[in-house]
């Protein structure tokens, strides 16, 4: 037996749950996508104002958040993103799988191309990516995760614009969903940005801003994203696809070989699997 306050507590969490899917519901699918994004961005501004209370972030921590971050989008690439734009697909065999396989492909180029264009340095390593310039350090560390996160912002912004679009497939709880998912893997994310920075000598506040300022892009890519969609109805199953390729790519290029440069790999496996169990279980219970 579920004791009183058990009760309530279950009440107010289920209640306040469909209190936020009621409001999106009754939301322009666009400004939705804005929303929810603005909500992931404040996550990632809360993880990065942890600089002002924290001295030193110990390293195998921020390896198992790292690792939880790769596992939450993962399991979004997959549960959100490609088993939707599958099962939306007509056909069968080989045809219904074409517009996610294409999808996927495309958007794993788009960030290989910006990876290669944009300069960028990523948290444990010495040498830069990208066109060299004489960036400083912080610059290029905050330009690496704003990379990370376009993909993040277009996922949601894609899921709304279906939703705007009329697509049985594409549910405001699922956006809700992929949203929250987001929005808690950028909360680790705003203290690998921050904690870093203040490492190397940066005052708490340049660190804090930096560290949120990495994120301010989601929220852009989720309206170009549902923009997108919502005038070009047909190419959902590719956009879907296309955010699940990108956000694939960050994980394994950036995200992974980040969590492997230290002792800690067993720590952060384990933060990999915790993050996917997250993301899956949300999206499933909620979408």
């Amino acid at each position: 037996m579920l004791n009183y306050s058990t009760k309530l507590y279950i009440f107010a969490k289920r209640n306040s749950l469909e209190s936020i899917i009621e409001f999106f519901k009754d939301t322009n699918p666009v400004l939705g996508a804005f929303y929810a994004t603005l909500f992931t961005w404040g996550l990632t501004a809360l993880g990065a104002s942890l600089v002002f209370f924290i001295k030193k972030l110990n390293r195998a921590l921020l390896d198992g958040l790292l690792g939880f971050t790769g596992g939450v989008m993962v399991a979004a690439s997959f549960w959100s993103l490609l088993a939707p734009g599958i099962e939306m697909t007509s056909g069968e065999g080989i045809f219904k799988v074409l517009p996610a396989a294409i999808g996927f492909g495309f958007g794993a180029l788009f960030i290989f191309g910006l990876d290669k264009i944009l300069p960028h340095i990523h948290i444990n390593f010495k040498e830069s990516e990208g066109i060299k310039t004489p960036w400083r350090r912080t610059t290029l560390l905050v330009l690496a995760i704003t990379l990370h996160n376009i993909p993040e912002g277009l996922a949601v912004g894609v899921i709304f614009g279906g939703v705007a679009a009329g697509v049985p497939e594409a549910s405001i709880t699922g956006a809700v969903a992929l949203a929250i998912g987001i929005g808690i893997q950028n909360f680790p994310e705003g203290i690998a940005v921050s904690m870093p920075m203040r490492r190397q000598g940066i005052s708490r506040f340049k660190s804090f801003w930096y560290g949120q300022l990495s994120a301010i892009v989601e929220p852009f890519a989720a309206i170009f994203g549902a923009l997108a969609v919502t005038f070009f109805t047909p190419i959902l199953p590719y956009a879907l696809a296309f955010a699940a390729g990108a956000m694939i790519f960050v994980v394994v290029e950036e995200v992974i070989p980040e969590t492997q440069q230290d002792k800690h790999t067993d720590i952060a496996t384990l933060g990999f699997i915790l993050g996917f169990i997250v993301m899956m279980t949300l999206d499933v219970s909620l979408g």
